[in-house]
């Protein structure tokens, strides 16, 4: 097999786990009125239905490292894949709340653990010239997710009363092909030199990877392994602590989640109906897609910062027009076409980024306890945002929380700014010294 279409076999597997991701993550918003009313749920059982996958998510990237770190990046992603099937059937055959909630957290444990380990094993296998666009497919694959749970849900709708069933239920599909595809991949040569001392596969597995440059990759990481330091939360890692933990609480408080989540809501909000609104969802899900992709051919040509400069001007200018048209009630006529503006400013710079640069900025021997800190960074904001949304938008109104969304991404432009170092092109080796020097 040709060697770049090896990498990318290996990548795309793994990235699949970001399909399933954005899937699961979307799928909830077709369904969470109906389940509201199946099971007479009040406002605060409702915000736990549609935030339980979150708190799952949340626990779930805190073990992600430590699955990745002792089981390895393959076994990890095996799991995922089960943990994704067993919800999809689970929630899809659930006969009250509770077993509803039970399965529904397994999900979000899929999310949370993907989350950690997908671009982790991607940014380990891909060559330094191409780990930008290759660690962003994974979030390719979650906006392709969430597009094909719109579209799904908006072709389901109308079928019965079980139509939620299917909504649900479908996902096993992806699921089984995830867990399947898995089994194919090899392990990570990072993890097999640093924790199994597997010098031997580690240098075939590279050497098809990069000829080149494997010998002398070994070299470094069995550096690594001399002096490692396996302990996280330590002097020597606090400029890489700083910079994934701002950035994933940035991802968050940009309001994304709470638009994913809650987007036919705030389109019937706004007067439209609910075959419409749905399909309105599918528009952002479809804008996510090709921002993405378009942030994704440039990621490693222009760079992580230059994407993040020009996201964040358009996000503070695509969230002040939503805040100021929710404010003057012109809600059907304005929102959903500022929304999409949003959703493109937001594929192309924090979308097609976050995974990738907090998966770069920590070295071999803590980058897996690192990804999960940054995951569950963002998972327990994410978790925040999307269950306190509904009140603060009912108590304060949704132009105040949208201005809200729009100052903090003039604290994100600065952060990229002043505090964002560049990683384009740097090998994983070599990123102590871009991360101390910036």
């Amino acid at each position: 097999m040709n060697q770049n279409i090896k990498i990318f076999f290996w990548s795309l597997s793994a990235s699949l786990g970001g399909f399933l991701f954005g899937f699961d993550t979307a799928v909830i918003s077709g369904v969470e009125q109906t389940l509201q009313k199946l099971w007479e749920l009040n406002s605060l059982e409702h915000g736990v239905t549609v935030s339980i996958a979150l708190i799952g998510t949340v626990v779930g990237s805190l073990i992600g490292g430590i699955l990745a770190y002792k089981f390895g990046r393959k076994k990890s992603l095996f799991i995922i894949g089960i943990l994704y099937l067993l919800s999809s059937l689970g929630t899809a055959y659930a006969f009250d709340w509770s077993v509803f909630l039970i399965f529904r957290f397994m999900g979000g444990l899929g999310v949370g653990v993907s989350s950690v380990v997908a671009p982790l094993y991607i940014s380990e296998i891909a060559p330094a010239h191409k780990r930008g666009r290759l660690v962003a497919m994974f979030q390719f694959n979650i906006v392709l997710g969430i597009l094909m749970a719109y579209l799904s849900n908006y072709f389901l709708s109308g079928i019965g009363e079980n139509e939620w069933r299917w909504m649900l239920g479908v996902q096993a599909f992806p699921s089984l092909i995830f867990t399947i595809t898995v089994m194919l991949i090899p392990e990570s040569p990072r993890w097999l030199i640093l924790q199994r001392g597997d010098v031997s596969t580690a240098r075939t597995i590279l050497h098809s990877i990069d000829k080149d440059a494997a010998e002398k990759i070994i070299v470094s990481i069995q550096k690594n392994t001399t002096k490692a330091k396996v302990v996280l939360f330590q002097k020597a890692y606090n400029r890489p602590i700083l910079l994934a933990v701002l950035f994933a609480v940035f991802n968050q408080v940009s309001g994304i989640n709470a638009i994913i989540y809650f987007a036919p809501r705030i389109f019937e909000m706004g007067g439209i109906g609910k075959d419409s609104a749905l399909l309105s969802s599918a528009g952002i899900g479809l804008m996510n897609l090709i921002s993405t992709l378009l942030g994704i051919s440039m990621i490693d040509h222009f760079g992580r910062r230059t994407l993040m400069k020009v996201g964040s001007v358009g996000l503070i200018l695509t969230l002040i027009l939503v805040s100021q048209a929710l404010f003057s009630q012109q809600m059907s006529l304005n929102v959903p076409f500022y929304l999409f503006a949003y959703i493109s400013f937001f594929g192309f710079s924090q979308g097609a980024v976050i995974w990738v640069f907090i998966s770069e900025i920590f070295p071999n021997e803590v980058r897996a306890n690192g990804q999960a800190l940054g995951s569950f960074t963002h998972w327990l904001m994410a978790s925040f945002i999307t269950f306190t949304f509904p009140y603060f938008a009912e108590t304060f109104g949704g132009g105040i929380v949208f201005a809200f969304f729009a100052s903090m991404m003039v604290l994100q432009l600065l952060f990229v700014w002043k505090l964002m170092p560049e990683t384009k092109g740097k090998s994983l080796e070599n990123m102590d010294n871009i991360i101390i020097t910036h």
